[in-house]
Parts: structure tokens; sequence; C-alpha cells
């Protein structure tokens, strides 16, 4: 089987040459780590002299360090051991040793009370019979062990118990405090830096919309400006071929007065106005109409004086008479 296995006091008792003594020595060595004002080489050399005659053939080092550990499951097993392989007369000296290493300079800790009515337990010795020893080793009567958990065993032997608590108290109650504080102070922060970025997102919202209603706006300008550069120019263009007309007819108006004094005929007259001379047929007639109509027609004039738009109508009159008298007559 593995040594691994084994726990130091396992080993211990093991490589003891008697295991009682073994226990025994723990048990000791656990009454003596709670002495106090007692440096650890007094404790080592009175456990030296207590246990002089033992058995056990190994250090003390290794038992003292287990003691001071405080290895419940060594102790609970050397308590077995000395259970079950003591006599009641090895019982009674194992508690009388007990009872002196724990009394040597005439004070019984707290823990050692505890300790050593456990151990008195443990080998069967009655209540009646450790008072009686205890009070034969040291001549003072057994006392009942004092109980930590009442004040008033803080008031005998820690006086600043009380103040020492209440500043403990004040001090837990005012880190709250500044936790909280903190933890307020934290949670405010966190709130201003969302109302900020909140904020910051709200005025970049409206930024974006200002410029996208100026870019809408501008683009709208720049409508408007087109459309009406295009209007001129419509006009200007209808400015022009009614002027190009005006001077075709003050042409054809002159050379018509420089031709002979004779009267023109009718269908003579129906082509001067289609700017057309006589022998055009009906298809040239038909493209000339198209053309006069279009640039002579008085919806195209909308936009000039009620006698532009008279005029307009009446040469448009005149254009659609003479159409009409050529389609006939052709």
């Amino acid at each position: 089987m593995s040594i691994a296995r084994f726990s130091p006091f396992e080993l211990l008792l093991l490589k003891s040459r008697s295991q009682v003594d073994t226990a025994t020595l723990l048990l000791l060595a656990w009454v003596l780590v709670h002495r106090q004002q007692v440096s650890e080489g007094q404790r080592r050399r009175r456990l030296a002299q207590v246990t002089a005659q033992f058995r056990h053939g190994h250090e003390l080092g290794p038992v003292m360090s287990i003691a001071h550990n405080q290895d419940l499951q060594a102790i609970q097993l050397a308590a077995e051991v000395v259970r079950k392989e003591c006599s009641n007369e090895r019982s009674l000296s194992i508690l009388y040793q007990a009872i002196t290493v724990a009394t040597d300079d005439g004070e019984l800790s707290l823990n050692n009370h505890y300790i050593l009515g456990f151990l008195a337990d443990l080998l069967n010795v009655t209540p009646a019979t450790f008072s009686t020893l205890f009070h034969e080793l040291t001549g003072k009567p057994l006392q009942s062990a004092e109980d930590p958990s009442r004040d008033a065993y803080w008031q005998v032997h820690d006086p600043e118990y009380h103040a020492r608590k209440a500043r403990d108290a004040h001090a837990a109650e005012q880190k709250a405090k500044e936790a909280e504080e903190r933890q307020r102070a934290n949670k405010e922060q966190q709130q201003q830096k969302q109302q900020n970025k909140q904020r910051q997102q709200e005025e970049a919202h409206r930024e974006k919309a200002k410029q996208e209603q100026a870019k809408q706006e501008q683009n709208k300008r720049e409508q408007d400006k087109q459309q009406e550069r295009r209007k001129r120019q419509e006009q200007t263009q209808q400015r022009q071929r009614w002027q190009q007309e005006q001077k075709r007819q003050e042409e054809a108006r002159r050379q018509q007065r420089e031709r002979p004094s004779s009267p023109p005929d009718r269908n003579t007259r129906a082509l001067a106005v289609l700017g057309l001379t006589p022998g055009a047929n009906r298809a040239d007639i038909r493209r000339a109409y198209r053309r006069m109509a279009q640039l002579h027609h008085p919806d195209r004039f909308y936009s000039g004086s009620e006698h532009q738009i008279a005029l307009a109508s009446t040469r448009f009159q005149r254009i659609k008479s003479a159409y009409d008298y050529l389609m006939q007559n052709t």
C-alpha cells in the first residue's frame, strides 16, 4: 500500500514502538499548545520531561507540528487509540499528566479547561473523580468553565471588548455608507454619461436633419432656377421664331409689292400665306401648314400681351383658311 495514502499522524503510529504512547504524546502536546505565555522551547522541554518514560521511538517535532495545526482527525484518532488500549490506572495517569502540563503556572486556560474535560470523558473518569484529582494536584477546586459567548466573560478578560466591538460596528457602518456613496456616485456618473450621450445623439440627429433640410432647400432652389432658365430659353426661342416669321412675312409682302400690279388669284394668295410658291403639291401644303401652325398657334403666346395673342389668333385663322382652301382645290 502506498505511504502517500496515510496522514502524518498515521505514519507516526505505524512507525511507533507504542501506539498508546504516541497517542498520549499528541494529546499532551495538544494541551501544551494551549498554554498561555509559554514559548515553543518551553513547551517542547516540558513535553520531553513528562514523556521521558514513553516508548514511542520518534522525535517530538512532528507531534508538536500536528498539535499546532489543530489536526482534529489526528486528535480524534489518538483519542480512539487511548480509549481502546488504556486500563483504568493508565487512564488516571494520562489525566494526571494532562492536568500537570496544563497548570504548571497555576493558571488554567479556557481552552485547556474544555480539553481536560474532554480527556476525562474520553478516559471514563467521572466528573467527581476529575474534580478531586484536579484539586489534589493544584490545591484549587475546579471551577465551572467560563462561557465565552456571554458578555460577562469579555468584560473580565477583555474590558475593551465592547468598545472595540462598537468601534468595529461603527467602522463597518461607515464602510457600508462609503460603499453606498461610491455606488450612488458611480450610478449618478453612469446616468450623467448616458444623458450626455443621449444629448449628443439628439444634437447629432438635429444637426443631420438640419443639413438634410438645407440640402433639400438648396436642391429646390437649383430646380427652380433651372426651370426658370428653361422657361426663359423657351420664351426667347418663341420670340426668335416669331421675329423670323415676321421677317419672312415682311419679305413675302415686299416681294408681293414688287410683283406686277395685276392682282393675284385666290390660289396664289393662299400659297403665299403658307409661304409657298405656285406649283406646290398637297404634301408641300401639308408640311407647310404644320410648320406654320406650330409657329403661330395662339397657345404659344400665352405669356405675351393681349395684342400679341390677338395677332397670333388672326394669323392662325388665315393659315387655317388658306390650308383648307388649298386642300379642297388642289
